[in-house]
C-alpha cells in the first residue's frame, strides 16, 4: 500500500480520506479543523500539522477544497514545494476549468503527474466508497491514479485531457439543477391538478418523464425510495453546493459562448432559494419555495 497525502477533511474528504486508510494505505491527512484532524484520526488516518506534512513523501497528495482560489494557494504555498518528483495530485474539488488546467500545467511544469477528479454522489456515497470520479488527465497520470480513486467509489471514468473532469462535472450539475426543478414543478402540478403523488411518481418513473431527480431523488415525502425530503430536506447535497456548481456552469458557458438558457433559470432560482436562508437545505427542498 501507499502513503497518501489527504488534505481537506469536510463532509466528503472525510469520508474519503477513512476509505483510503480502510483500503490499507498510509494516510496523511491535513485539515484546519481540529474536530476534523480527530475524526480522521479515528478513522486510521495520521494527522499531520500542514499541508506540506501531507504532502511530503507521498505516492498520492489528494485535495478536497471548497473552490479553485484555495486549490490554488495550497498547490503552490504547500504541495509543490514539499511532494516528491514523480508524485501523483489528485484534486477531488469541484472548481473552474481554467484554473483545473492551470494548476495541471503548473504540476507538469514541475515534474509531477497531475489529474482533476472531482465527484459525484454526495456525503453518503463520500462515506460508503460509492462516489463516482470524473477523471481530466493524460492516459499516464490517469493510470496513476485510478487505483486511489477505485479505493473511494464504485465508477472512475477518464473524461479527457487536464479539466475535462471539471467540464463534465459542472455539464451534469447544470442538467441535475435544471432536472430537479422540472420535477418539482411537475410533481406539484400533478398535486394540484387532483393526482395521488405516488400514483404520478408510478406513471412517470416508467414513462418518458423518468430521470433521477424523480426516480431516485423524489423531493416529495413519502414518495418513491428514501430520499432527503423524507428527513425534513436535510442531508444530501446543499443547496448551496448546487449553486456553486451552477454558477461555474455559468461562467463556463459564457467563456464557451454557449447558449444555456434552463441553466441559468435554474441559478437564478437556487439564487432566489439560498438567499432566502436556505443555503445549507438539500437541493430538492427548492419544491417548498416553488409551492409557496
Amino acid at each position: 500500500m501507499a502513503r497518501v497525502g489527504f488534505i481537506g477533511l469536510g463532509n466528503m474528504g472525510g469520508g474519503m480520506a477513512a476509505n483510503l486508510a480502510k483500503a490499507g494505505h498510509d494516510v496523511r491527512a491535513f485539515d484546519l479543523s481540529a474536530e476534523a484532524l480527530e475524526r480522521a484520526r479515528a478513522a486510521g488516518c495520521l494527522p499531520v500539522e500542514s499541508a506540506a506534512a501531507a504532502a511530503e513523501g507521498a505516492e498520492a497528495v489528494i485535495t478536497m477544497l471548497p473552490a479553485g482560489k484555495h486549490v490554488a494557494q495550497v498547490y503552490e504555498d504547500s504541495v509543490f514545494g514539499a511532494a516528491d518528483t514523480g508524485a501523483i495530485l489528485i484534486d477531488c474539488s469541484t472548481i473552474d476549468v481554467d484554473t483545473a488546467r492551470r494548476v495541471a500545467d503548473a504540476a507538469i511544469a514541475k515534474g509531477l503527474a497531475a489529474v482533476d477528479a472531482p465527484v459525484s454522489g454526495g456525503i453518503a456515497a463520500a462515506s460508503a466508497g460509492t462516489l463516482t470520479f470524473m477523471v481530466g488527465g493524460d492516459d499516464a497520470a490517469f493510470a496513476r491514479a485510478e487505483p486511489f480513486l477505485s479505493a473511494m467509489g464504485k465508477a472512475v471514468i477518464h473524461a479527457g485531457a487536464n479539466g475535462a473532469g471539471q467540464a463534465a462535472k459542472i455539464c451534469n450539475n447544470m442538467l441535475l439543477g435544471a432536472t430537479m426543478v422540472a420535477t418539482c414543478e411537475a410533481m406539484l402540478l400533478a398535486k394540484k391538478l387532483g393526482l395521488d403523488p405516488q400514483t404520478f411518481y408510478d406513471i412517470a418513473s416508467v414513462s418518458s418523464g423518468s430521470c433521477w431527480s424523480l426516480n431516485t431523488y423524489a423531493p416529495l415525502p413519502g414518495v418513491g425510495p428514501q430520499t432527503p425530503a423524507d428527513n425534513g430536506y436535510q442531508g444530501g447535497f446543499a443547496a448551496g453546493l448546487m449553486l456553486k456548481d451552477l454558477k461555474l456552469a455559468m461562467e463556463a458557458a459564457a467563456s464557451a459562448d454557449a447558449n444555456t438558457p434552463m441553466g441559468a433559470r435554474a441559478a437564478e432560482l437556487y439564487t432566489q432559494f439560498a438567499d432566502a436562508g436556505n443555503a445549507g437545505v438539500d437541493f430538492s427542498g427548492i419544491i417548498r419555495m416553488l409551492d409557496e
